[in-house]
């Protein structure tokens, strides 16, 4: 079981890097980018780091 970094929580369970049993992130470090020109809410951020499982 990978260990999970309790400074990135995150709710996304089909992604590869999300935690089995937690909801936190067990990468170190994640890229946040968006799919907006001039993004002006959070739904137009996204998480680049993001992997299907």
């Amino acid at each position: 079981m990978e260990k999970c970094n309790e400074c990135i929580r995150c709710t996304v369970d089909n992604c590869r890097h999300h935690h089995n049993t937690k909801n936190y992130c067990t990468l170190e470090t994640i890229q946040v980018g968006t799919h907006e020109a001039n993004p002006t809410m959070d739904q137009c951020t996204d998480c680049l780091s993001y992997t299907k499982r």
